[in-house]
Formats: C-alpha cells, sequence, structure tokens
C-alpha cells in the first residue's frame, strides 16, 4: 500500500520550516562556521529530495509548477556528492528557493 502523497508534502513542509528555523537569526558567517547547522539543513534537505523522489508521477505532473526533478536532482548531489556541497549555494537555497517552494506546496495540503 502507497503512501498517500498529501503525507509525503507533510514532510517537506515540515523540513522546509524546521531549515527556516536552524537559520533564523543566523548569518551566512555563522553559518558557515556552524558545522552542526549544516548538517542539520543538509539532512532536512536530503529529506526533502527523498520524498519528492516517492511523489507518484501522476502527482507530480498535477502539479507541473513545481520544480519537482530539480528538488530530486539536489538531493541527489547532497547525498552522492557530499564532498562538493557548496556553502554558499546551500545558503541561497536555503534563502531564494526554499520560500517560494513552501509557498506552492502549503496549498496543496488544503486540497
Amino acid at each position: 500500500m502507497s503512501k498517500d502523497p498529501l503525507l509525503y508534502i507533510e514532510d517537506i513542509v515540515e523540513s522546509i520550516l524546521a531549515i527556516q528555523g536552524y537559520v533564523q537569526g543566523v548569518e551566512l558567517e555563522a553559518f558557515l562556521a556552524n558545522a552542526e547547522k549544516q548538517d542539520a539543513v543538509l539532512r532536512r534537505l536530503a529529506i526533502i529530495g527523498e520524498a519528492v523522489k516517492k511523489l507518484p508521477n501522476e502527482f507530480r505532473a498535477a502539479h507541473p509548477k513545481v520544480p519537482w526533478r530539480d528538488i530530486a536532482a539536489s538531493r541527489d548531489v547532497l547525498i552522492h556528492d557530499y564532498d562538493r556541497v557548496n556553502l554558499h549555494l546551500l545558503w541561497d537555497i536555503i534563502h531564494n528557493d526554499l520560500p517560494p517552494l513552501l509557498s506552492q506546496l502549503r496549498p496543496l495540503l488544503n486540497e
């Protein structure tokens, strides 16, 4: 029996909110110097990517404006090329990509 897609969306939303909490009030330089925050963010981004990969293709196709493929690809880099993670790019993802993604996903929970 497959999991309800909305449960994966809940996991993604929860992870975005957790990441935002981890970096709230934190400047870039402090983030770059804090391995625990980096690890926490990377773990949550991996969860987001894994949840996206588990979404049925039909669900993803029904919501084409969400960058599902990019999210899944980012997860692959984080997991398989962990030694090449660019922390400045990670910071940009946190501040520039996650807020719009959260705005796209929250309404799906009310469908």
